[in-house]
Protein backbone atom coordinates (compact mmCIF):
# COMPACT_ATOMS: atom_id res chain seq x y z
CA UNK A 1 0.00 0.00 0.00
CA UNK A 2 2.76 2.79 -1.25
CA UNK A 3 1.06 6.19 -0.90
CA UNK A 4 2.51 9.84 -1.51
CA UNK A 5 1.53 11.25 2.01
CA UNK A 6 2.08 15.20 2.64
CA UNK A 7 0.80 16.52 6.41
CA UNK A 8 -0.19 20.15 5.89
CA UNK A 9 -2.46 20.32 8.72
CA UNK A 10 -0.22 18.56 11.16
CA UNK A 11 2.01 21.21 10.67
CA UNK A 12 -0.22 23.94 11.94
CA UNK A 13 0.45 25.38 15.72
CA UNK A 14 -0.09 22.04 18.24
CA UNK A 15 -3.23 23.72 19.71
CA UNK A 16 -4.73 22.76 16.18
CA UNK A 17 -4.56 18.52 17.09
CA UNK A 18 -3.39 16.01 19.17
CA UNK A 19 -0.95 13.03 17.56
CA UNK A 20 -2.77 10.16 18.19
CA UNK A 21 -2.09 6.38 16.80
CA UNK A 22 -5.11 4.19 16.17
CA UNK A 23 -5.78 1.34 18.85
CA UNK A 24 -4.42 -2.18 17.43
CA UNK A 25 -7.27 -4.43 16.52
CA UNK A 26 -7.04 -9.00 16.79
CA UNK A 27 -8.18 -9.91 13.34
CA UNK A 28 -8.91 -6.62 10.82
CA UNK A 29 -10.64 -8.28 7.57
CA UNK A 30 -11.59 -6.24 4.21
CA UNK A 31 -15.33 -6.33 3.80
CA UNK A 32 -15.29 -3.09 1.20
CA UNK A 33 -12.90 -1.49 -0.74
CA UNK A 34 -13.72 1.32 -3.34
CA UNK A 35 -11.43 0.47 -6.04
CA UNK A 36 -12.20 3.06 -8.63
CA UNK A 37 -11.38 5.55 -5.75
CA UNK A 38 -8.35 4.03 -4.54
CA UNK A 39 -7.15 4.37 -8.85
CA UNK A 40 -7.54 8.03 -8.23
CA UNK A 41 -5.19 8.39 -5.71
CA UNK A 42 -2.42 5.57 -7.33
CA UNK A 43 -3.09 2.86 -4.65
CA UNK A 44 -0.62 0.60 -5.68
CA UNK A 45 -2.38 -3.74 -5.98
CA UNK A 46 -2.45 -5.23 -2.98
CA UNK A 47 -3.61 -8.21 -1.37
CA UNK A 48 -6.59 -8.05 0.97
CA UNK A 49 -4.63 -9.04 3.66
CA UNK A 50 -2.35 -6.03 3.54
CA UNK A 51 -5.05 -3.76 2.62
CA UNK A 52 -6.85 -5.11 5.79
CA UNK A 53 -3.90 -4.21 7.79
CA UNK A 54 -3.36 -0.74 6.37
CA UNK A 55 -6.74 0.45 6.67
CA UNK A 56 -7.52 -0.92 9.85
CA UNK A 57 -4.81 1.16 11.33
CA UNK A 58 -2.42 -1.45 12.31
CA UNK A 59 0.33 -1.22 9.36
CA UNK A 60 1.10 2.48 9.10
CA UNK A 61 3.19 4.06 6.60
CA UNK A 62 6.84 6.10 8.14
CA UNK A 63 5.16 9.02 5.98
CA UNK A 64 1.97 9.76 8.20
CA UNK A 65 1.72 11.57 10.66
CA UNK A 66 -1.85 10.05 12.33
CA UNK A 67 -3.74 12.94 14.74
CA UNK A 68 -6.51 14.02 15.94
CA UNK A 69 -8.69 17.13 15.11
CA UNK A 70 -9.76 19.50 17.90
CA UNK A 71 -13.18 21.52 17.23
CA UNK A 72 -15.75 22.88 19.56
CA UNK A 73 -19.64 22.70 18.31
CA UNK A 74 -23.49 23.50 18.90
CA UNK A 75 -24.87 20.99 19.40
CA UNK A 76 -28.99 20.74 18.99
CA UNK A 77 -28.37 24.42 19.59
CA UNK A 78 -26.38 24.40 22.67
CA UNK A 79 -22.19 25.35 22.64
CA UNK A 80 -19.72 22.42 23.76
CA UNK A 81 -16.60 24.32 23.63
CA UNK A 82 -14.15 20.99 23.69
CA UNK A 83 -15.39 18.30 21.42
CA UNK A 84 -12.68 17.32 18.48
CA UNK A 85 -12.47 13.77 17.10
CA UNK A 86 -13.30 11.17 19.47
CA UNK A 87 -12.93 8.08 17.06
CA UNK A 88 -11.33 9.25 14.26
CA UNK A 89 -7.53 9.53 13.05
CA UNK A 90 -6.48 11.83 10.52
CA UNK A 91 -3.92 9.72 9.04
CA UNK A 92 -2.67 12.22 6.42
CA UNK A 93 -3.53 14.15 3.36
CA UNK A 94 -3.16 12.62 -0.17
CA UNK A 95 -3.17 13.99 -3.97
CA UNK A 96 -5.40 12.64 -6.66
CA UNK A 97 -4.49 12.41 -10.09
CA UNK A 98 -5.76 15.72 -10.73
CA UNK A 99 -3.57 17.74 -7.73
CA UNK A 100 -6.37 17.75 -5.47
CA UNK A 101 -5.52 17.45 -1.56
CA UNK A 102 -7.64 14.83 0.02
CA UNK A 103 -7.72 14.35 3.63
CA UNK A 104 -7.48 10.05 4.59
CA UNK A 105 -9.23 9.26 7.70
CA UNK A 106 -9.84 6.02 9.90
CA UNK A 107 -13.32 6.52 11.76
CA UNK A 108 -13.65 3.72 14.63
CA UNK A 109 -9.85 3.74 15.27
CA UNK A 110 -9.89 3.64 19.04
CA UNK A 111 -9.50 6.44 21.70
CA UNK A 112 -8.18 9.56 21.26
CA UNK A 113 -7.41 12.58 24.07
CA UNK A 114 -10.89 13.76 22.70
CA UNK A 115 -12.95 10.55 23.15
CA UNK A 116 -14.53 11.65 26.68
CA UNK A 117 -15.09 8.62 27.82
CA UNK A 118 -16.16 7.07 24.69
CA UNK A 119 -14.32 3.92 23.04
CA UNK A 120 -13.36 5.46 20.39
CA UNK A 121 -14.90 2.52 18.01
CA UNK A 122 -17.37 1.87 15.52
CA UNK A 123 -20.16 -0.47 15.25
CA UNK A 124 -20.42 -2.37 12.07
CA UNK A 125 -24.00 -1.39 10.79
CA UNK A 126 -23.48 2.86 11.09
CA UNK A 127 -20.50 2.08 9.09
CA UNK A 128 -22.24 0.05 6.89
CA UNK A 129 -24.92 2.81 6.42
CA UNK A 130 -21.98 5.73 5.52
CA UNK A 131 -20.30 3.56 3.07
CA UNK A 132 -23.42 2.93 1.13
CA UNK A 133 -24.72 6.75 1.60
CA UNK A 134 -22.11 8.88 1.20
CA UNK A 135 -21.32 6.70 -2.33
CA UNK A 136 -24.77 6.96 -3.28
CA UNK A 137 -24.58 10.96 -2.69
CA UNK A 138 -21.66 11.27 -4.78
CA UNK A 139 -23.12 8.96 -7.52
CA UNK A 140 -26.30 11.72 -6.98
CA UNK A 141 -23.58 14.65 -7.71
CA UNK A 142 -24.26 15.83 -4.26
CA UNK A 143 -20.98 16.88 -2.58
CA UNK A 144 -19.86 14.21 0.28
CA UNK A 145 -17.14 12.88 1.74
CA UNK A 146 -16.13 9.48 0.29
CA UNK A 147 -15.75 6.27 1.27
CA UNK A 148 -12.81 3.83 0.87
CA UNK A 149 -12.57 0.76 2.65
CA UNK A 150 -14.68 -0.76 5.63
CA UNK A 151 -12.60 -2.87 7.44
CA UNK A 152 -14.44 -5.79 10.57
CA UNK A 153 -12.00 -5.49 13.83
CA UNK A 154 -13.00 -9.16 14.92
CA UNK A 155 -13.66 -7.20 17.94
CA UNK A 156 -16.96 -6.83 19.82
CA UNK A 157 -18.17 -3.02 20.53
CA UNK A 158 -20.44 -2.12 23.67
CA UNK A 159 -23.69 -0.10 22.66
CA UNK A 160 -27.11 -1.48 23.64
CA UNK A 161 -25.84 -4.62 23.02
CA UNK A 162 -22.70 -6.21 21.66
CA UNK A 163 -22.01 -5.82 17.95
CA UNK A 164 -19.30 -6.33 15.62
CA UNK A 165 -16.84 -4.00 15.42
CA UNK A 166 -15.61 -2.07 12.16
CA UNK A 167 -13.42 0.66 10.86
CA UNK A 168 -13.91 2.81 8.02
CA UNK A 169 -11.97 4.89 6.01
CA UNK A 170 -13.29 8.43 4.81
CA UNK A 171 -11.74 10.54 1.81
CA UNK A 172 -12.60 14.16 2.26
CA UNK A 173 -11.47 17.38 1.09
CA UNK A 174 -10.65 18.65 4.59
CA UNK A 175 -12.37 17.89 7.79
CA UNK A 176 -12.11 21.80 8.48
CA UNK A 177 -15.66 22.38 10.30
CA UNK A 178 -17.75 25.34 11.58
CA UNK A 179 -16.98 24.08 14.68
CA UNK A 180 -13.23 24.39 14.37
CA UNK A 181 -13.44 28.37 14.15
CA UNK A 182 -15.82 27.90 17.33
CA UNK A 183 -13.31 26.39 18.78
CA UNK A 184 -10.53 29.19 18.45
CA UNK A 185 -12.98 31.67 18.63
CA UNK A 186 -14.71 30.74 22.07
CA UNK A 187 -11.18 30.92 23.62
CA UNK A 188 -10.78 34.53 22.51
CA UNK A 189 -7.67 32.90 20.23
CA UNK A 190 -7.47 35.37 17.66
CA UNK A 191 -4.15 34.56 16.60
CA UNK A 192 -5.12 30.70 15.74
CA UNK A 193 -8.65 31.79 13.99
CA UNK A 194 -6.33 34.09 11.46
CA UNK A 195 -3.88 30.49 10.81
CA UNK A 196 -6.78 28.86 10.60
CA UNK A 197 -8.87 31.26 8.15
CA UNK A 198 -5.97 31.42 5.94
CA UNK A 199 -5.29 27.77 5.81
CA UNK A 200 -8.44 27.16 4.75
CA UNK A 201 -8.53 29.76 2.24
CA UNK A 202 -5.49 28.33 0.26
CA UNK A 203 -7.14 24.97 0.89
CA UNK A 204 -10.27 25.80 -0.60
CA UNK A 205 -11.06 29.39 -1.30
CA UNK A 206 -7.66 30.46 -2.68
CA UNK A 207 -9.45 33.20 -4.94
CA UNK A 208 -10.21 34.67 -1.23
CA UNK A 209 -6.91 36.23 -1.21
CA UNK A 210 -7.45 38.58 -4.89
CA UNK A 211 -10.30 40.04 -2.93
CA UNK A 212 -10.07 43.94 -1.03
CA UNK A 213 -11.67 41.53 1.89
CA UNK A 214 -10.16 38.17 2.21
CA UNK A 215 -12.63 36.94 4.95
CA UNK A 216 -15.63 38.46 3.70
CA UNK A 217 -14.78 36.79 0.40
CA UNK A 218 -13.86 33.18 1.80
CA UNK A 219 -17.23 33.79 4.00
CA UNK A 220 -19.40 34.12 0.61
CA UNK A 221 -17.41 31.10 -0.62
CA UNK A 222 -18.72 29.02 1.86
CA UNK A 223 -21.95 30.55 1.66
CA UNK A 224 -21.96 29.38 -2.19
CA UNK A 225 -21.20 25.82 -1.50
CA UNK A 226 -23.22 25.20 2.09
CA UNK A 227 -26.35 26.45 0.01
CA UNK A 228 -25.81 24.66 -2.52
CA UNK A 229 -25.29 21.27 -1.21
CA UNK A 230 -28.01 21.91 1.40
CA UNK A 231 -30.37 22.80 -1.94
CA UNK A 232 -29.32 18.76 -3.36
CA UNK A 233 -30.19 17.39 -0.34
CA UNK A 234 -34.06 18.76 -0.28
CA UNK A 235 -34.31 18.62 -4.45
CA UNK A 236 -33.59 14.42 -3.77
CA UNK A 237 -35.38 14.00 -0.41
CA UNK A 238 -32.67 13.71 1.37
CA UNK A 239 -32.51 14.23 5.80
CA UNK A 240 -29.15 15.14 7.81
CA UNK A 241 -30.48 14.65 10.73
CA UNK A 242 -27.67 16.05 12.73
CA UNK A 243 -26.68 19.68 11.41
CA UNK A 244 -24.91 20.16 14.18
CA UNK A 245 -22.00 22.69 13.69
CA UNK A 246 -19.30 20.39 14.21
CA UNK A 247 -21.14 18.45 11.49
CA UNK A 248 -21.00 21.39 9.20
CA UNK A 249 -17.83 21.42 6.85
CA UNK A 250 -15.92 24.32 5.25
CA UNK A 251 -15.67 22.71 1.83
CA UNK A 252 -19.32 22.22 1.44
CA UNK A 253 -19.01 18.56 1.83
CA UNK A 254 -21.89 16.46 3.43
CA UNK A 255 -20.07 15.04 5.99
CA UNK A 256 -20.50 12.84 9.40
CA UNK A 257 -23.45 10.03 7.85
CA UNK A 258 -25.52 9.15 11.36
CA UNK A 259 -29.38 9.34 11.57
CA UNK A 260 -29.59 10.36 8.30
CA UNK A 261 -32.20 8.91 5.98
CA UNK A 262 -33.73 9.54 2.59
CA UNK A 263 -37.72 10.30 2.59
CA UNK A 264 -40.06 7.55 1.05
CA UNK A 265 -43.85 8.97 0.97
CA UNK A 266 -43.18 13.20 1.42
CA UNK A 267 -43.53 14.78 4.62
CA UNK A 268 -42.11 17.86 5.22
CA UNK A 269 -41.28 18.05 8.94
CA UNK A 270 -40.28 14.28 8.38
CA UNK A 271 -37.79 13.62 11.11
CA UNK A 272 -35.56 10.70 11.75
CA UNK A 273 -33.11 10.58 14.22
CA UNK A 274 -33.74 9.12 17.08
CA UNK A 275 -32.38 11.91 19.32
CA UNK A 276 -33.92 14.87 17.14
CA UNK A 277 -37.48 15.28 19.42
CA UNK A 278 -38.54 18.38 18.39
CA UNK A 279 -37.23 18.25 15.25
CA UNK A 280 -34.77 20.62 15.14
CA UNK A 281 -33.06 18.88 11.90
CA UNK A 282 -36.56 17.98 9.87
CA UNK A 283 -36.25 17.83 6.40
CA UNK A 284 -37.95 22.04 5.90
CA UNK A 285 -35.96 22.73 8.75
CA UNK A 286 -32.58 22.36 6.69
CA UNK A 287 -32.24 25.90 4.93
CA UNK A 288 -33.30 27.75 8.47
CA UNK A 289 -30.07 25.31 9.90
CA UNK A 290 -27.94 25.78 7.41
CA UNK A 291 -28.51 29.60 7.58
CA UNK A 292 -27.78 29.21 11.76
CA UNK A 293 -24.61 27.09 11.65
CA UNK A 294 -23.37 29.98 8.53
CA UNK A 295 -24.47 32.72 11.38
CA UNK A 296 -21.73 30.34 14.05
CA UNK A 297 -19.08 30.73 11.45
CA UNK A 298 -19.29 34.20 10.62
CA UNK A 299 -19.65 35.63 14.27
CA UNK A 300 -16.36 33.31 14.92
CA UNK A 301 -14.61 35.36 12.42
CA UNK A 302 -16.44 38.74 13.31
CA UNK A 303 -13.09 40.31 14.38
CA UNK A 304 -10.76 39.42 11.31
CA UNK A 305 -13.84 40.32 8.85
CA UNK A 306 -13.41 43.57 10.72
CA UNK A 307 -11.82 44.98 14.07
CA UNK A 308 -14.23 48.04 13.76
CA UNK A 309 -17.68 45.80 15.59
CA UNK A 310 -20.54 47.97 14.28
CA UNK A 311 -18.76 47.61 10.43
CA UNK A 312 -18.09 44.32 11.51
CA UNK A 313 -21.54 43.49 12.54
CA UNK A 314 -23.13 45.07 9.55
CA UNK A 315 -21.14 42.81 7.29
CA UNK A 316 -22.52 39.41 9.06
CA UNK A 317 -26.26 41.21 8.42
CA UNK A 318 -25.19 41.53 4.79
CA UNK A 319 -23.98 37.51 4.53
CA UNK A 320 -27.20 36.77 6.76
CA UNK A 321 -29.69 37.92 4.11
CA UNK A 322 -27.63 36.72 1.18
CA UNK A 323 -27.79 33.64 2.49
CA UNK A 324 -31.02 33.36 3.03
CA UNK A 325 -31.55 35.15 -0.62
CA UNK A 326 -29.63 32.59 -2.01
CA UNK A 327 -30.91 29.49 -0.94
CA UNK A 328 -34.41 30.58 -1.67
CA UNK A 329 -33.33 30.92 -5.03
CA UNK A 330 -31.56 27.79 -5.71
CA UNK A 331 -34.03 26.08 -3.88
CA UNK A 332 -37.06 27.53 -6.35
CA UNK A 333 -34.59 26.92 -9.45
CA UNK A 334 -33.35 23.46 -8.44
CA UNK A 335 -37.41 21.48 -7.76
CA UNK A 336 -38.36 23.39 -10.88
CA UNK A 337 -36.01 21.51 -13.03
CA UNK A 338 -37.53 18.42 -11.26
CA UNK A 339 -40.83 18.67 -13.37
CA UNK A 340 -39.24 20.26 -16.97
CA UNK A 341 -38.90 24.32 -16.05
CA UNK A 342 -34.88 25.08 -17.04
CA UNK A 343 -36.19 29.09 -16.23
CA UNK A 344 -38.36 28.87 -14.43
CA UNK A 345 -40.98 32.15 -13.44
CA UNK A 346 -43.66 32.67 -10.92
CA UNK A 347 -46.17 30.74 -12.02
CA UNK A 348 -43.75 27.62 -12.34
CA UNK A 349 -42.71 27.79 -8.58
CA UNK A 350 -46.34 27.68 -7.89
CA UNK A 351 -46.93 24.71 -9.35
CA UNK A 352 -43.93 23.34 -7.78
CA UNK A 353 -45.43 23.76 -4.62
CA UNK A 354 -48.40 22.93 -5.23
CA UNK A 355 -46.94 19.77 -6.65
CA UNK A 356 -45.38 19.38 -3.40
CA UNK A 357 -49.01 19.47 -1.14
CA UNK A 358 -50.55 17.16 -3.41
CA UNK A 359 -47.82 14.43 -2.15
CA UNK A 360 -47.51 15.83 1.62
CA UNK A 361 -51.48 15.71 1.78
CA UNK A 362 -51.85 11.85 -0.20
CA UNK A 363 -48.35 10.00 1.49
CA UNK A 364 -46.90 9.83 -2.08
CA UNK A 365 -43.47 8.74 -2.51
CA UNK A 366 -40.84 11.46 -3.49
CA UNK A 367 -39.12 9.79 -5.33
CA UNK A 368 -41.82 7.98 -7.50
CA UNK A 369 -43.87 10.63 -8.06
CA UNK A 370 -41.26 12.43 -10.21
CA UNK A 371 -40.65 9.00 -11.89
CA UNK A 372 -44.03 8.65 -12.94
CA UNK A 373 -43.98 11.88 -14.32
CA UNK A 374 -41.40 11.63 -16.09
CA UNK A 375 -42.93 8.49 -17.69
CA UNK A 376 -46.26 9.85 -18.31
CA UNK A 377 -44.58 12.90 -20.19
CA UNK A 378 -42.89 9.76 -22.57
CA UNK A 379 -45.69 8.42 -22.76
CA UNK A 380 -43.89 5.29 -21.26
CA UNK A 381 -45.45 2.29 -18.70
CA UNK A 382 -44.09 3.01 -14.92
CA UNK A 383 -44.37 -0.47 -13.48
CA UNK A 384 -44.59 1.17 -10.20
CA UNK A 385 -47.16 3.77 -10.96
CA UNK A 386 -50.35 1.96 -8.93
CA UNK A 387 -50.32 4.70 -6.19
CA UNK A 388 -50.34 7.39 -8.82
CA UNK A 389 -52.75 6.41 -11.45
CA UNK A 390 -56.07 6.81 -9.63
CA UNK A 391 -54.90 9.94 -7.79
CA UNK A 392 -57.71 12.66 -8.57
CA UNK A 393 -55.44 15.61 -6.94
CA UNK A 394 -52.57 14.67 -8.60
CA UNK A 395 -54.55 14.22 -12.17
CA UNK A 396 -55.95 17.55 -11.59
CA UNK A 397 -52.25 18.69 -10.86
CA UNK A 398 -50.66 17.48 -13.97
CA UNK A 399 -53.71 18.89 -16.39
CA UNK A 400 -52.62 22.24 -15.10
CA UNK A 401 -48.37 21.10 -15.50
CA UNK A 402 -49.18 19.59 -19.49
CA UNK A 403 -50.88 22.97 -19.82
CA UNK A 404 -47.43 24.67 -18.86
CA UNK A 405 -45.48 22.66 -20.60
CA UNK A 406 -47.08 23.87 -23.92
CA UNK A 407 -45.93 27.39 -23.17
CA UNK A 408 -42.42 26.23 -23.11
CA UNK A 409 -40.02 27.10 -26.09
CA UNK A 410 -38.90 23.72 -25.43
CA UNK A 411 -39.49 20.15 -27.32
CA UNK A 412 -40.81 17.37 -25.46
CA UNK A 413 -37.35 15.16 -25.52
CA UNK A 414 -35.71 18.66 -23.97
CA UNK A 415 -37.74 19.11 -21.43
CA UNK A 416 -37.57 14.86 -20.47
CA UNK A 417 -33.59 15.44 -20.78
CA UNK A 418 -33.85 18.58 -18.05
CA UNK A 419 -36.25 16.69 -15.86
CA UNK A 420 -33.83 12.86 -16.29
CA UNK A 421 -31.12 14.85 -14.84
CA UNK A 422 -32.57 15.29 -12.04
CA UNK A 423 -34.75 12.40 -10.83
CA UNK A 424 -33.28 9.50 -9.85
CA UNK A 425 -34.73 6.55 -10.58
CA UNK A 426 -33.12 4.98 -7.65
CA UNK A 427 -32.29 6.06 -3.56
CA UNK A 428 -30.59 4.39 -0.79
CA UNK A 429 -34.02 3.22 0.96
CA UNK A 430 -33.94 2.97 4.64
CA UNK A 431 -34.97 -0.50 4.54
CA UNK A 432 -32.44 -1.47 1.88
CA UNK A 433 -30.01 -0.37 3.99
CA UNK A 434 -31.39 -2.12 6.93
CA UNK A 435 -31.50 -5.36 5.41
CA UNK A 436 -27.90 -5.15 4.40
CA UNK A 437 -26.87 -3.99 7.58
CA UNK A 438 -29.02 -6.44 8.96
CA UNK A 439 -27.42 -9.63 6.92
CA UNK A 440 -24.04 -8.12 6.99
CA UNK A 441 -24.14 -7.97 10.90
CA UNK A 442 -26.28 -11.16 11.50
CA UNK A 443 -25.27 -13.64 8.73
CA UNK A 444 -21.72 -11.95 7.78
CA UNK A 445 -23.40 -11.76 4.10
CA UNK A 446 -22.39 -8.81 2.28
CA UNK A 447 -23.96 -9.98 -0.63
CA UNK A 448 -26.67 -7.00 -0.43
CA UNK A 449 -24.76 -4.29 0.53
CA UNK A 450 -22.64 -5.19 -2.30
CA UNK A 451 -25.46 -4.83 -4.86
CA UNK A 452 -27.23 -2.28 -3.60
CA UNK A 453 -23.78 -0.43 -3.80
CA UNK A 454 -23.52 -1.36 -7.22
CA UNK A 455 -27.22 -0.14 -8.41
CA UNK A 456 -26.69 3.06 -6.69
CA UNK A 457 -23.10 4.15 -8.65
CA UNK A 458 -26.00 4.75 -11.41
CA UNK A 459 -28.84 6.14 -9.82
CA UNK A 460 -29.93 7.95 -12.66
CA UNK A 461 -30.35 4.61 -14.73
CA UNK A 462 -32.96 1.45 -15.40
CA UNK A 463 -32.49 -0.80 -12.60
CA UNK A 464 -34.14 -4.05 -10.64
CA UNK A 465 -37.63 -2.95 -9.32
CA UNK A 466 -37.33 -4.33 -5.90
CA UNK A 467 -34.68 -1.54 -5.68
CA UNK A 468 -36.54 1.16 -6.78
CA UNK A 469 -40.02 0.35 -4.66
CA UNK A 470 -41.03 1.68 -1.45
CA UNK A 471 -41.12 -0.35 1.62
CA UNK A 472 -44.44 -2.06 2.60
CA UNK A 473 -45.68 -1.33 6.11
CA UNK A 474 -43.54 -3.73 8.12
CA UNK A 475 -40.12 -2.54 6.11
CA UNK A 476 -40.60 0.96 7.35
CA UNK A 477 -37.78 2.36 9.47
CA UNK A 478 -38.66 5.37 11.17
CA UNK A 479 -36.02 5.93 13.54
CA UNK A 480 -32.01 5.89 12.44
CA UNK A 481 -29.16 6.10 15.30
CA UNK A 482 -25.70 7.60 14.91
CA UNK A 483 -24.24 4.67 16.05
CA UNK A 484 -21.63 6.53 18.84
Amino acid sequence: MKLQFQNTYSQLPSAFYSPCRPTSVAHPTLLLFNDPLAEEFGFLPSTESEKADFFSGNKLSQEMEPISLAYAGHQFGHFVPSLGDGRAILLGEILNSKNQRFDLQLKGSGRTPFSRGGDGRAALGPMIREYIVSEAMHALGISSTRSLALVSTGEPVARESLLPGAIFTRVAASHLRVGTFEYFACRDDYKSLKILAEYAMNRHYPEAFEHKNPYVAFLRGVMDRQTTTIVDWMSKGFIHGVMNTDNFSISGETIDYGPCAFMDEFSSGKVFSSIDRNGRYAYNQQPAIGLWNYLMLCKSLAFLVSRDFTKSQNIISQLDSEFSEMIEAKLKAKMALKIGFSSPEGQDVTLVNSLLEVMEQNSLDFTLTFTYLQAQLAGENFALEREFVENEPLNLWMASWRSRLKDLPLTKEQILKVMSQENPRIIPRNHRIAEAIEAATQQDDLSLAKNLLTALLSPYDSCELALMEPPKLEQRVQKTFCGT
